[in-house]
């Protein structure tokens, strides 16, 4: 019995239409039949169709990824997709790198690319940390607009007109939790 290729897509925002396209163009040509993709970040952890492609996946599947990037953002998450992977004997396939997990050499590669790339991203986290520094030093960084607390004099007067947190939130377009804060705050 052949190997059965599923896919898995992922961009960070909706924005990313182009890129989700050509991932999944991407994993079409490859022969994956079944391909489960989603728009968000991976930072929340929260990958709800990549935990459905995991549960989906059976012995003898392989998943499939356009780039190691889309699949893991660091090594401990690339060890803990991988560890899940092997123990229901699927394989990981990364098409830009033509990188396959049932070779010995292809399970050093993931395992020495998933390092430089946690590399990466930790040296660009810390460049942004110094460029806000810089900023805010120079005194051209002020941070997001809080939102919310702009709105507190309108909460109160609806919280005492008798509205609910749900009323208020919907008519000031604020998070539920912004609303409690501000309450929490004017008590």
């Amino acid at each position: 019995m052949a190997n059965v290729l599923i896919g898995y897509a992922r961009t960070s925002t909706t924005d990313q239409k182009a890129g989700l396209d050509a991932q999944l163009r991407d994993l079409q040509a490859a022969g994956c039949t079944k391909v489960f993709k989603e728009q968000l970040s991976s930072v929340a952890n929260q990958r709800p169709e990549l935990e459905r492609a995991l549960e989906y996946v059976r012995e003898g599947d392989v998943l499939v990824v356009t780039k190691l990037d889309r699949l893991a953002r660091s090594v401990a998450d690339l060890v803990a997709i991988t560890e899940a992977l092997k123990v229901k004997g699927v394989e990981l396939r990364i098409l830009a790198l033509n990188l396959d997990t049932s070779t010995p050499t292809g399970k050093l590669m993931l395992n020495l690319l998933g390092s430089i790339a946690e590399f990466e991203r930790q040296l660009m986290l810390e460049r942004q940390r110094e460029g806000i520094a810089k900023a805010k030093a120079d005194g051209k960084y002020k941070g997001r607009a809080p939102t919310a607390r702009s709105k507190a004099d309108e909460v109160l007067a609806m919280k005492a007109a008798g509205k609910t947190v749900a009323d208020i939130q919907a008519a000031l377009k604020i998070s539920r939790a912004s609303v409690f804060r501000i309450l929490k705050d004017a008590a």
